[in-house]
């Protein structure tokens, strides 16, 4: 049963960077669409960047494009989200999931919507 532990978040100033990490646990990640998702206080949760882990085809939310990368490592155990020039509209909860492929590419559909993990949280404040 494929799982996910979230950790990186911290507090920093705007334009500051984090990189988040998302473990995985119970299988590699061979062939999945893996996306971050983040959500802030009293508002739904988005999607931020998917990755399929399979030839590393990525899409992401155009409110980051440019300033976030998503990338999965070598071994694929762990998805990554490089995020540089924060700003303060990015602050939340991030997580990480599986998610469904249409297309042969990630989407930012959850394949299990009802199962999140602890999510790490993002503050980005002067």
């Amino acid at each position: 049963h494929l799982q996910f532990v979230e950790s990186g978040g911290g507090t920093v100033q705007p334009g500051g960077s984090l990189t988040l990490s998302c473990a995985a646990s119970g299988s590699t990640l061979d062939d999945y669409a893996i996306a971050w998702f983040r959500q802030a206080p009293g508002k739904e949760r988005e999607g931020v960047s998917c990755i399929r882990t399979k030839g590393g085809s990525t899409d992401s939310n155009d409110s980051v494009k440019g300033r976030f990368t998503i990338s999965g490592d070598s071994a694929k155990t762990a998805v990554y989200l490089q995020m540089n020039s924060l700003k303060p509209e990015d602050t939340g909860v991030y997580y990480c999931a599986r998610t469904r492929m249409a297309y042969g590419r990630c989407t930012f559909d959850p394949l299990r919507p009802e199962q999140w993990g602890q999510g790490t949280q993002v503050t980005v404040s002067a």
